[in-house]
């Protein structure tokens, strides 16, 4: 045993038997009084590095001082040789105090907060943050930092002054500094000159090709100068190699502010082994298309990896989940998701599920009769004690029951079977329906064999295809009026407030209102009155055949429930819902049921929003970042459409002229 405890004190629960600590605030504010402060700090992530432990300490220090909270030492562990190898910096609300005897004790100002950092000292010397939690069980308020201890010295007056070469350097000293570092470990940038035949690779480092590494340090570098908002993590392994990477850029975050209930998260690179091992974050806009909110790659695919790269993409969208999240069926994903997104609905991709039965079942002697009744178990069912007779059923009459696949499914099936995924709102991003696939975000410029450098050089062009085709749809939102194939009001109503596209989709529910050929109401129960409404469905290619659909009313609330469940798939209502409102006589859909998230009329602006607290007018580098900022917001007002871009181009050529009056103007004495 190496270390040594330099306290008699427990410090908690966090620290094993043979480890020890200090706490307390310890000397910590003479550096902070040396050093002022960061200007707008980005929020602690597991992954990031620093020099020593003063810079951890200062770091979190100045993003508490920014979101409104003070900061103490919790524990610190030393070696018997008095080097401290480990840390934890709490919330001043933190724990509790002990109890006193005093005949006047002071007031409890503690809550047992639980945020805080953990971060280690690694074999390369640097302080890296194993652990965080952003998550307070009281009120802060940003602005509020100098009632804090903590934050008492730093003033105004101290601010420290970032010396750095160019605007791009900006944003990279503001995550950390680290090295990015080829397969045959040379960093920086001479990595072209190694020798491949006599390295092994490390199983916790990325298989990066000569030249690679490289190529990521100017994938990034190119995007920081394009977007001052850039947010990059890199997570090294304890030899100093590069592990694994996150990215986004600042479009992507606003976007997830506008359309953050779903994300699905795909890892179809590493499953299907790519040269490329990408992880990519998708949600879904206004018009039902696809948008990117990040990137990572993967070294592999342990649950350690999955829970850092979940962790760095949640600190990067200010800590704010999603309520649903979509995955393939992987073990280790499945829980990584589970501890990083404890609240969200956790679903499986059903359309990959069915893909990968081929492989999976493929040996058996009756393969297709199997994957025909597998098929019809799943997608024909729509109550959970209907599909699980007949899962029973099914596996008992093909043998199946054992097979270990088939356990797996079922023991998992309320991740992915349609009938128990109904209450879980997906916006249309799990395709439910026979034959449907999810589709890759950047299919068409990454394939199994497309190189690390070819997929980072492809990339603007996968963004800017993607962004065109909202910005078109958008376009043809305002501008064209949707032609109605039919005289209902529903459709009339929805086509004044929805985007084309999704009012394309709502119409199919519209025109299915005629396969509804009978509405009864089977019984009532209070205010709620139950409908059976029978429907025409296609079954097996041209046959027909009819099906119950159970549909909910509740008058004085205008509640609307089908058993299909197509509202919280799809996000309209069905065509079963709607002729039981058609059936009470209502002429429009209520309220609750016309989302914000479809309106094309909904000012959507995909520019962080930034105030200028904190600008240093005499520092060229802060004039820079903020005056980038700015006016990005104008180019994207600008790009809305013809005559907005003539009116732009006018005012900054208005604009420009009067700087160079500036300019000529002699200094003030």
């Amino acid at each position: 045993m190496e270390e040594e405890c330099l306290n008699t004190e427990s410090v908690g629960n966090d620290d094993a038997a043979d480890e020890c600590g200090i706490e307390g605030d310890c000397a910590m504010t003479e550096y902070v009084n040396q050093t002022g402060v960061i200007e707008n700090p980005l929020p602690p992530s597991v992954g990031m590095e620093f020099e020593s432990y003063e810079d951890v300490y200062y770091f979190y220090n100045c993003y508490a001082k920014q979101q409104g909270y003070g900061i103490r030492v919790s524990n610190t562990w030393y070696r018997k040789s008095k080097e401290r190898y480990r840390g934890k910096l709490s919330c001043s609300s933190a724990g509790f105090k002990k109890k006193s005897e005093a005949n006047r004790p002071r007031p409890e100002t503690r809550t047992g907060c639980p945020a805080m950092v953990k971060f280690r000292l690694m074999e390369n010397k640097r302080w890296k943050i194993i652990e965080v939690e952003l998550e307070h069980n009281h009120l802060i308020t940003p602005g509020s930092g100098k009632f804090y201890k903590s934050h008492k010295i730093i003033g105004p007056g101290t601010k420290r002054t970032l010396q750095l070469d160019g605007p791009e350097e900006v944003q990279k000293i503001k995550l950390f500094r680290t090295v990015i570092v080829d397969a045959e470990g040379n960093g920086g940038v001479d990595t072209d000159g190694g020798q491949f035949g006599n390295d092994v690779l490390l199983p916790s480092q990325l298989k990066l090709k000569e030249g690679d590494a490289q190529a990521v340090q100017s994938f990034f570098f190119r995007l920081q100068l394009m977007d001052p908002n850039f947010f990059y993590v890199v997570e090294l392994n304890e030899k100093g190699y590069m592990r694994n990477l996150f990215w986004t850029d600042a479009r992507s975050r606003a976007a997830y502010g506008y359309f953050c209930d779903v994300i699905a998260i795909d890892t179809m690179c590493l499953t299907y082994k790519f040269e490329v091992p990408l992880v990519a974050f998708i949600g879904v806009n206004h018009h039902g298309q696809p948008i990117l909110l990040g990137c990572g790659m993967l070294a592999d695919e342990t649950t350690e990896s999955y829970t850092w790269l979940l962790r760095a993409w949640l600190t990067c969208m200010l800590g704010r989940p999603p309520q649903a999240i979509i995955t393939d069926h992987h073990k280790t994903l499945q829980t990584a998701v589970a501890d990083v997104f404890p609240r969200a609905s956790h679903c499986f991709y059903l359309s990959r599920i069915v893909q990968r039965i081929p492989e999976t079942l493929g040996e058996l002697f009756d393969f297709e009769a199997i994957k025909v009744s597998l098929s019809k178990v799943v997608y024909c069912f729509l109550r959970p004690e209907e599909f699980e007779a007949a899962w029973e059923e099914m596996t008992q009459h093909h043998g199946i029951r054992d097979h270990k696949w088939i356990q797996t499914l079922y023991e998992d099936r309320k991740r992915w079977v349609p009938a128990y995924l109904k209450e879980t709102f997906l916006a249309g991003m799990l395709p439910l329906q026979q034959n449907e696939t999810a589709a890759s975000f950047f299919e068409g410029y990454l394939d199994r064999h497309t190189s690390l450098k070819e997929f980072m050089d492809n990339y603007d062009q996968a963004l800017q295809a993607n962004r065109q085709l909202e910005s078109l749809a958008d376009m043809d939102s305002r501008n064209s009026s949707f032609m109605l194939k039919s005289r209902c009001f529903f459709e009339l109503q929805l086509s004044k407030l929805y985007t084309n596209e999704i009012q394309r989709r709502f119409e199919r529910e519209v025109e299915g209102m005629y396969s509804c050929f009978s509405t009864t109401q089977a019984h009532v129960d209070g205010q709620v009155m139950t409908y059976l409404v029978k429907e025409e469905v296609e079954v097996e290619g041209s046959k027909r055949e009819t099906r119950d659909f159970e549909v909910m009313y509740n008058a004085s609330e205008m509640d609307v429930l089908c058993v299909c469940g197509l509202f919280n798939f799809s996000g309209f209502l069905c065509r079963h819902a709607l002729s039981v409102l058609n059936q009470n006589g209502l002429e429009e859909i209520p309220p609750q049921y016309i989302l914000t998230r479809w309106r094309k009329d909904m000012k959507r602006s995909y520019v962080l929003d930034h105030s200028c607290r904190g600008i240093d007018i005499n520092n060229p580098i802060h004039r820079y970042d903020h005056l980038y900022k700015c006016i990005v917001r104008v180019v994207e007002e600008g790009r809305k459409s013809q005559d907005c871009s003539k009116a732009t181009q006018q005012a900054l050529a208005d604009m420009l002229s009067k700087l160079h009056l500036v300019e000529d103007r002699p200094p003030a004495m």
